[in-house]
């Protein structure tokens, strides 16, 4: 089975997962254009976005307050299994159904959560390490849609921080990324 969510996952599932693959070790310490974050802080935070994000569609409660050493031996390849998992769980029609455990947002909120994270983390962290990043289409449109909904409640929480003007075409990937606070020309 699959559903639109675990769908649009699976299309930005592969491009961060490169993304985390291509990370050396002399890559670490650079900043990200996720403010106050080096690349090892973020590549724990997205560890932890796909864990937690799992957990959320089996309906569990999360503390994000959390925060775990996720860079231990043999985390390149531990990170695509994770990732894997993320897409598989949210797969199942029923996990769509409700409100999310903890969090009081319907549960399909959640699962587009997980997807602005991945996508956008992905870009972060390649924008970091000098690597290239493409976005589906769809993925794209998808997160637009999103950010209509939810983007101001988002940037209230201060999970996004305030909107970058850009001179991108709305509907683009750099039109995106500064609806979530990032500068699309960011560099190290």
């Amino acid at each position: 089975m699959s559903t639109k969510t675990s769908e649009l996952l699976a299309l930005a599932e592969p491009g961060t997962v490169a993304v985390v693959r291509g990370i050396s070790d002399d890559h670490l310490d650079r900043p990200t254009p996720c403010r106050d974050y080096t690349v090892r802080d973020l590549l724990n935070h997205l560890f932890d976005v796909v864990v937690n994000f799992e957990a959320l569609a089996r309906r569990e409660e999360v503390d994000w307050s959390v925060r775990t050493d996720h860079l231990t031996s043999g985390w390149r390849d531990r990170f695509p299994k994770e990732a894997a998992r993320l897409v598989e769980t949210w797969s199942d029609p029923a996990v769509l159904e409700g409100v999310s455990a903890g969090m009081g947002v319907p549960q399909k909120t959640i699962g587009s959560m997980a997807l602005i994270d991945l996508t956008v983390h992905g870009w972060d962290l390649a924008r970091a390490t000098d690597q290239e990043f493409t976005v589906d289409p769809s993925v794209v449109t998808a997160l637009h849609e999103f950010l209509d909904e939810r983007g101001d409640m988002g940037q209230r929480m201060g999970v996004f921080a305030a909107p970058v003007p850009t001179a991108a075409a709305p509907g683009t990937v750099d039109a995106l990324l500064g609806r979530t606070g990032r500068d699309p020309a960011w560099s190290r």
